[in-house]
């Protein structure tokens, strides 16, 4: 997703609800802005903290760390 943003003659940016969406906030939310090397972002890549629950409620069956090493034991042999 990319988003074009113009800043004011006061020096600010406006978020479109879909970007604020996008981005979890919510209004009235302060968004801390990283400002890198050279003052490129990346084109792609998130923080770790960003991987937090990614999955959750998307993994079907928990699996014991037994039933894991099963599967990990006999995957060669598939």
């Amino acid at each position: 997703m990319a988003a074009t943003l113009t800043i004011t003659a006061k020096g600010q940016i406006t978020l479109r609800m879909g970007i604020i969406a996008h981005l979890g906030a919510k209004l009235g939310d302060r968004l801390v802005v990283d400002l890198l090397h050279g003052g490129i972002p990346p084109k792609r890549g998130q923080s770790a903290a960003s991987f937090v629950g990614l999955l959750a409620g998307s993994v079907p069956k928990r699996l014991s760390i037994d039933e894991i090493n099963e599967e990990t034991a006999t995957a060669g042999e598939r």
